[in-house]
């Protein structure tokens, strides 16, 4: 019987990062001490020669990088001048990535080989080095949470292996799938994928595909990747929709009962011509003190959204509705969203309200809020209502007329109180029956949108200061907007000098009465969409939250959202909440309701995204047909990278590269907000008028490319 060899134990292999790693995590387990590398081996139980150069190597590396000190020559110590921080991971379209933190003021910069796998706004725990060269360098020790675990692009098939070559240039890695991952995917189709694995030595990370969108650059499979991309639904599931349908729409004798009767009040609503979710509608009848009753009847959609329920937890998961170029995506099924909710006309509804008593000049002499029942008499769109408004005839003339002057009167007082007035033009597309866009035009807010729009912030602000009131500091959700931050304000001032204006930054009503006077002598100029764009980034994001700082925008120090919860979470959070507080219940817990304000806060940001890239999208499509052509246009952007351009006539955007500029070289001056010519110290500056030719329309990044063509200083 022969003797077993006894098999030599192979001895573990250890790349340099994960040397440099594990050095770093010894050194910092023992802060005050210094070792030699030979100590540090030893700790480590790293044998060997090959090793031992390593961490030798690593901590030359180390030192000169500033994660180590050298109290003396061939010892070692950690510097503790370096500090952890978690942030958000930011990858630039070139140059190093950046961490984002609220623990620090300045840039943290992470180069490419210290990201160790963190891909764009993951959340992240970074060491930071010693400071170096005016700036701090940092290193990803550890991925806290990923930030998305979709990614969507167009997959690439061969014989034996796949990629998926993803949309977004945020992420610079190709998905490496095994055929077998594939869900039956063929070569060119836009893919919905996942990460499975990402080995610590793989460039690429390992994935499957996980949902088949269609054939890239067809409608609905675009459209389908927009969603996608921001991780927004693509439709509801199965087991939500058949909950809807088991909802009844007949409202029983018991409801009608606990309900202020408005069925036989004079009842409209008026929406664009092509909605089918009709949140909010408008009563209205004279008092016999000669005032008037002016209802505001939302749809009481938590009447039949209870906490818990499946259809609940859905719509707080999408927190909204999104807009698209060419659908609606609704937070709820269309069965509540088009039918049981929705205000249609003819029809019995419950709705919350909020009953204002009004007189002619349109101030509020007292106001209730209740739960109603009500039966639209007419539907309106926009444009019936407009016309109303301007000829004084039609079924409901004198009412809409007499509602548009208290409308008016509430507008002119609010601005009057330091509301500005921010109306950017809306881009809107004329599609063909297959969605293609054959043509483009501007939606302009006219009296009938303003209409509505004055008596929903009366109702939202109102029911804000109600809960004031009602004293105890209820817990409440508010939507807020923050002050704009003075260095952008001053930004601002200097660059609309150059039209001509003053922007006065002295105090609150200065700045608000300032930017409403530039804005509307704005309104015809060229540069108008431009000066609105730039005012509205200096300002801060309106958010929702528990804490109430009031609404700069509109200068309500109380303000929420009331009036839209069929499409809005936030309003469906306000509704329940102030049902409990009417009757009579205790204050809810602040930090979960907070939690959930952050949550749609993200949420309608991302909708916002996606609705911009629907878009960005169908003006690529629609200005491929217009290769060649010229077109006057007006500079919207500058980077180092090129030259934005919106074209005036149809508010398309494109880039006009720095390298197609070969009568210079040109550079990037931030402060001036300009490309300026090194030699000939030509300048292409925000506002300026250009004319450019159409060179390139790239559908897949959503990208359109101008030449100039007018090249005279």
């Amino acid at each position: 019987m022969s003797k077993k060899k006894k098999t030599k134990k192979k001895s573990k292999t250890f790349n340099k990062r994960q040397i440099k790693n594990m050095v770093l995590q010894f050194l910092e387990s023992h802060p005050s001490r210094s070792f030699n590398y030979k100590q540090v081996c030893k700790a480590l139980r790293l044998t060997g020669e090959d090793k031992r150069i390593k961490v030798h190597e690593a901590l030359i590396e180390m030192s000169e990088e500033g994660f180590v000190k050298t109290p003396r020559r061939g010892s070692f110590q950690i510097n503790q001048k370096g500090a952890y921080i978690t942030g958000r991971i930011q990858l630039n379209r070139k140059g190093p990535a950046t961490l984002v933190s609220p623990d620090v003021d300045e840039e943290i910069v992470i180069s490419q080989g210290n990201l160790n796998h963190a891909l764009h706004e993951d959340l992240v725990k970074v060491f930071i080095y010693a400071r170096r060269r005016k700036m701090s360098e940092g290193e990803v020790v550890e991925i806290l949470e990923r930030n998305k675990s979709q990614f969507v692009g167009i997959v690439k098939v061969s014989k034996h292996y796949a990629f998926l070559v993803p949309d977004s240039p945020t992420m610079p890695y190709d998905i490496f799938i095994l055929p077998s991952k594939l869900k039956g995917a063929k070569d060119n189709d836009k893919v919905i994928a996942t990460i499975q694995e990402w080995p610590k030595e793989a460039k690429n990370p390992v994935g499957e595909v996980v949902e088949v969108l269609g054939q890239a650059g067809s409608h609905n499979a675009e459209m389908h990747a927009i969603l996608a991309e921001f991780e927004l639904p693509l439709h509801f599931p199965k087991h939500v929709e058949e909950e809807a349908e088991k909802i009844p729409d007949t409202i029983p004798a018991s409801e009608i009962k606990n309900r202020k009767d408005f069925r036989k009040t004079l009842t409209f609503t008026i929406d664009p011509a092509d909605a089918k979710d009709f949140d909010d509608a408008i009563s209205i009848k004279q008092l016999k003190n000669k005032n008037w009753e002016i209802g505001v009847h939302i749809a009481d959609v938590t009447h039949y959204v209870r906490p818990e329920s499946i259809i609940e937890k859905e719509a707080y998961k999408r927190a909204t509705s999104i807009y698209l170029v060419d659908r609606v995506v609704p937070m709820l099924p269309e069965r509540l969203s088009n039918g049981v909710c929705s205000l249609r006309p003819n029809e019995d509804k419950l709705t919350f309200a909020v009953i204002f008593e009004m007189d002619e000049n349109a101030k509020v002499i007292n106001y209730r809020i209740e739960r109603t029942i009500i039966n639209s008499d007419h539907r309106f769109a926009y444009e019936e209502a407009q016309e109303m408004i301007e000829t004084g005839e039609g079924v409901l003339a004198k009412e809409m007329t007499f509602l548009n002057d208290l409308a008016q009167k509430l507008r002119k007082e609010r601005y009057n109180e330091g509301s500005i007035n921010f109306e950017r033009k809306e881009v809107k597309f004329k599609l063909d029956e297959k969605g293609f866009p054959t043509g483009v035009y501007f939606k302009i807010s006219k009296e009938a949108n303003q209409l509505i729009e004055e008596f929903m912030l009366l109702a939202n602000k109102t029911v804000a200061e109600h809960i004031k009131k009602l004293g105890g500091k209820k817990a409440f959700v508010y939507r807020i907007h923050d002050k704009p931050d003075p260095e952008k304000l001053n930004h601002l001032s200097r660059f609309v000098k150059r039209f001509g204006y003053n922007l006065s930054t002295a105090n609150k009503g200065n700045i608000a009465n300032s930017l409403n006077e530039m804005i509307d002598d704005a309104r015809e100029k060229p540069f108008r969409n431009l000066i609105e764009v730039l005012s509205v980034r200096t300002m801060a994001k309106a958010v929702y939250s528990t804490f109430n700082i009031g609404h700069y925008g509109l200068s309500f120090d109380d303000y929420t959202h009331f009036t839209s919860p069929i499409r809005r979470y936030p309003d469906m959070m306000v509704h329940r909440l102030l049902e409990k507080y009417l009757d009579g219940g205790k204050s809810v817990a602040t930090e979960k309701l907070e939690s959930q304000c952050d949550h749609c806060s993200n949420m309608e940001q991302k909708a916002v995204s996606a609705e911009r890239a629907s878009i960005k999208y169908k003006q690529v499509e629609f200005m491929q047909e217009h290769l060649g052509e010229e077109f006057d246009g007006i500079i919207s952007g500058v980077t180092n990278w090129g030259i934005y351009v919106e074209i005036t006539e149809n508010g398309c955007e494109g880039m006009i590269p720095l390298r197609t500029l070969d009568d210079d070289y040109y550079v990037f001056d931030e402060e001036e907000m300009a490309i300026i010519g090194n030699v000939h110290k030509r300048k292409f500056q925000l506002g300026d008028e250009l004319r450019v030719q159409v060179a390139a329309a790239n559908l897949l990044q959503k990208q359109l490319d101008f030449e100039l063509v007018q090249n005279e200083n």
